[in-house]
């Protein structure tokens, strides 16, 4: 129970560290994910599969998009295929603001590795990146 525990408490402070320093530029690490999986998803992705990549709610998705179209970050399009969803795309303004965001997270992120040898950075990446697909397929025994 400890290394999820410590899981926790390391993403959360992060989150914290990260938001405090993007609090002045109006930015979050929320809303860095959204824009982060917006442009790194198919051009112009159904908003729900969005919510999936990020693992939330459609709902909680909604008003997050709703604040950065208001912002001019993202542009929400009717999807041809399907009236009901609607496809997202990053302006413009949203990958200069979201190049930003990732410069500040990069400069804190940097000191925060600093000393940490590679092959240690290299073994927790796999390592986080194998729980992440664990949980993503489902746990051993979910079906029964």
């Amino acid at each position: 129970m400890r290394l999820t525990i410590l899981l926790v408490l390391v993403a959360r402070r992060w989150r914290t560290i990260l938001d405090e320093k993007l609090r002045p530029t109006g930015q979050s690490s929320a809303r860095m994910e959204a824009l982060s999986a917006i442009l790194n998803s198919p051009d112009r992705s159904a908003q729900v599969e969005i919510a999936k990549r990020l693992r939330i709610e459609g709902p909680t998705l909604t008003r997050m998009i709703d604040t950065l179209e208001k912002d001019g970050l993202v542009t929400r399009m009717p999807d041809p295929a399907d009236r009901r969803s609607k496809l997202l795309k990053l302006t413009q303004e949203g990958e200069e603001t979201l190049h930003d965001i990732f410069n500040l997270a990069d400069t804190y992120r940097a000191r925060l590795l600093d000393g940490v040898p590679a092959e240690d950075k290299a073994a927790v990446s796999r390592f986080l990146t194998g729980l992440l697909d664990r949980l993503d397929t489902g746990l051993p025994g979910d079906d029964a």
